[in-house]
């Protein structure tokens, strides 16, 4: 059989700091990668006819570009117009229409993926056809992502100025109000005797939502929390082993790819009671509602070894199910089944 022609369409590289190029990237290289006997993938080509057009973002080119219907058209949900609420600020008019657009961008696909399968149901909702919705899971790679030494950890801790006996409490994304950057800070407050760290700032600027309030807190942190900004993804390996714990007190989320890069190096995770982690995470993190309960969570982490070690195994658990095997097998079986299906073969 000869291989499918596969074109990547995204914008999501363009913008530093944000979950959706980092999944994006991720897919990509999966893909090239491990399934080059299927499949010969190009990016953002515009002149050459494939046989899979896969939307990575919704960007309107794209959108016009999907009216081929020569090509099976599959469209990534990275989000639904209820999850920009609380990170982006729109004139009401504005987030109307767009809201209307990404539910007409989704509809026009002929297969739609989603990460997270808790997004399903409002999709159906918004009217798409249950058929036409699959559910793949976000992928990390562990060579990127992975333990280094003892040494090397301290040497990164040197750098960016702790002690190797510091408790690092660590936390990545846009620096947005649904992400919960203003727990963050409040659960610092509670527990003076950790340090927090924050890799992330404002990838859209002034449009961010809470975006006074949000860059008052960054330059002017309380004394044991650390804004970093927007750090090169190819750099956050070793953030990730400078850090104790990754404590994400977001708000809403999808599958963010920050949890998959954390458990790869076995990082306990403190969470916040979110439904659409059930799915996903399979009970095997530890999780709050409020600030209080995140911050004793915390010190029995610091406190007590076997629970530390009893996290570190549920992170280890969520690794290995979402290894790179299991998620390129399901792109290998979807890729071949959405061609059949558009061509009835």
């Amino acid at each position: 059989m000869k291989k499918l022609s596969i074109t990547m369409y995204s914008s999501a590289d363009k913008v530093a700091g944000q979950g959706v190029g980092s999944a994006y990237k991720e897919q990509v290289r999966l893909v090239k990668e491990g399934a080059s006997d299927l499949f010969d993938v190009r990016i953002n080509d515009w002149k050459h006819r494939s046989d899979i057009q896969h939307f990575h973002t919704v960007d309107p080119q794209f959108f016009v570009k999907m009216h081929d219907h020569r090509c099976v058209n599959i469209a990534y949900c990275h989000f639904l117009p209820d999850t920009l609420e609380g990170s982006l600020q729109l004139p009401g008019v504005a987030f109307k229409v767009f809201s209307k657009y990404v539910v007409q961008f989704y509809k026009s696909a002929d297969r739609l993926v989603v990460v997270n399968p808790s997004f399903i149901d409002d999709l159906i909702a918004y009217g798409i056809d249950r058929k036409k919705i699959y559910y793949i899971p976000n992928f990390v790679s562990k060579e990127q992502f992975y333990s280094k030494s003892e040494e090397q950890r301290n040497s990164i801790r040197k750098k960016y100025g702790f002690g190797p006996n510091d408790f690092i409490v660590f936390d990545a994304g846009q620096v947005q109000t649904r992400k919960g950057v203003l727990d963050f800070v409040d659960v610092a407050k509670k527990c003076p005797e950790f340090q927090f760290v924050w890799a992330g700032g404002f990838s859209f600027g002034k449009i961010t939502d809470g975006y006074e309030e949000l860059k008052k807190v960054q330059e002017n942190p309380p004394k044991n929390v650390h804004f970093l900004g927007i750090v090169p993804r190819e750099e956050m390996v070793d953030l990730y082993n400078m850090a104790d714990v990754l404590f994400m007190p977001s708000y809403n989320e999808l599958f963010p790819m920050t949890i998959l890069e954390a458990v790869n190096l076995n990082i306990p995770l403190v969470l916040r009671d979110l439904d659409l982690y059930k799915d996903i995470l399979f009970d095997h993190y530890l999780r709050g509602n409020d600030n209080d309960t995140f911050a004793q969570l915390l010190r029995n982490l610091h406190d007590e070894p076997a629970i530390y070690r009893s996290a570190q195994a549920d992170s280890q658990a969520i690794s290995d199910y979402y290894s790179k095997e299991h998620v390129l097998d399901m792109w290998r079986k979807f890729y071949l089944d959405a061609y059949a299906e558009k061509h009835h073969k």
